[in-house]
């Protein structure tokens, strides 16, 4: 390929960078779905809701390993390739799902167990540090100027597919195994369901070109450019933070909440959570398209005023009415705001640094985001639950992260106007 001529022409690289993602939030997804199942089977002890909390506090450890990934795997995608860190990422993530899934019980291994798990967590969480900052690097060099956003929209799109497919798998599994076979290891399945995508995923990394951006750009001390990159990485947290508060707190784990919270019946939550993710899918790529017709800035900020409104109001008419059927129009709503800005984000914080440093600056960024506010979110949530806002915390939560990202999306349109006029 000697250069990008849309996305047309450019099937094999988006194939090769969504995939990867769906592996990723597949697992994350079916973690999160299953934790009350992982809690009692590997965390036993202290109830229900503190099972559940020590196994969505491994879900965050697993985050700790994010910053390590993203400086090291970042760094070999801009001195290697992106090609090359893309096809290490996925491999690693592979690997983590495989220690997973076949953990052994706190019942038959003790302390061995959680601890096995935890290393699986922790080799996801590393090579998920590298895969964002590679993959948008990826797909904006791979794109047309005018292009790169719906091309990199595709990263949260593929990620809301990996979604809908945990989602269907975690009721198909409902519907053929009973309670007592889930908990017994049927909880399982779905990890090793998706190891299925392995050898695809790989051969679509592999044969996949390297982008012309950076073949003629290689940096050979990617760790030196980075100094002067301070206030773009600085603007890439601001952006990350409510990419990321958003899509753990009103998508993935927004099940499990409800049904811990308002005890909603898992089989209308998992229905709800296909059509949100539906929702999710389409809205993400609206939020790409719209950001090459209007402006990343513009369409950025405008998801994030929506993002700061509409939550509290939608919760709230949930909690109110205890009405189980609102949840078909409220979490579609709640995913296609989210969609919007989770959409428009991939590009605007790819492009925020020069093509020698992309994928480690764009990889640290996200990260140092990530890690903290939406590895732990989750948990986070639980507990504010606990503290008086009930089903409304989620909101809150998400409002934190829009007063973080406020600014960086007033001082990213700075960063894109003085790069426009070469300042």
């Amino acid at each position: 390929m000697s250069g990008p001529s849309g996305i047309a022409g450019s099937r094999l690289p988006v194939a090769a960078a969504a995939v990867g993602n769906i592996l990723e939030w597949y697992d994350f997804s079916v973690y999160l779905l299953f934790a009350p199942y992982i809690a009692a089977a590997i965390f036993p002890g202290g109830g229900t809701m503190v099972e559940t909390v020590k196994a969505l506090l491994v879900f965050g450890v697993g985050f700790v390993a994010r910053p390590l990934g993203a400086l090291v795997i970042g760094y070999y995608g801009d001195v290697a390739g992106r090609r090359a860190a893309l096809t290490l990422t996925f491999t690693l993530m592979a690997l983590g799902t495989l220690l997973i899934a076949c953990a052994p019980t706190h019942a038959s291994a003790g302390a061995a167990a959680p601890m096995i798990v935890l290393a699986g967590r922790l080799l996801q969480g590393f090579s998920a540090g590298g895969e964002i900052g590679g993959a948008a690097a990826f797909l904006i060099e791979h794109s047309p100027s005018d292009r790169r956003g719906i091309a990199a929209s595709v990263l949260q799109a593929s990620m809301a597919l990996s979604n809908i497919l945990g989602a269907i798998v975690v009721l198909g599994t409902g519907a053929m195994l009973s309670e007592d076979a889930i908990a017994g290891g049927g909880w399982r399945l779905p990890f090793l369901l998706g190891l299925a995508i392995v050898p695809i995923g790989l051969w679509l990394r592999v044969h996949v070109e390297e982008t012309p951006s950076f073949i003629a750009g290689r940096a050979r001390s990617p760790l030196r450019k980075l100094k002067g990159q301070g206030r773009a990485i600085a603007t890439g947290f601001g952006l990350s933070a409510l990419w990321g508060v958003g899509i753990y707190a009103l998508v993935i784990f927004m099940p499990v909440f409800l049904r811990q919270t308002l005890a909603i019946d898992g089989d209308i939550l998992f229905l709800t959570s296909i059509l949100g993710n539906l929702a999710l899918l389409g809205g993400s790529l609206l939020g790409g398209w719209a950001s090459d017709q209007f402006g990343r800035w513009r369409t950025l900020a405008l998801a994030a005023m929506a993002l700061l409104l509409t939550p509290l109001p939608l919760l709230a008419l949930v909690g109110a009415h205890a009405a189980p059927l609102l949840l078909f129009v409220v979490q579609p709503a709640l995913c296609i705001v989210t969609g919007l800005y989770a959409g428009a984000v991939p590009a605007a914080l790819a492009e925020l640094y020069p093509a020698p440093v992309r994928s480690t600056a764009t990889s640290i960024a996200y990260n140092a985001a990530i890690t903290p506010l939406a590895g732990f979110g989750p948990a986070l949530i639980l507990w504010l639950s606990t503290l008086g806002l009930g089903v409304l915390a989620p909101a809150f939560y998400v409002a934190l992260a829009v007063l973080i990202a406020a600014p960086a999306i007033l001082i990213g349109s700075s960063i894109a106007v003085e790069r426009e006029h070469g300042f």
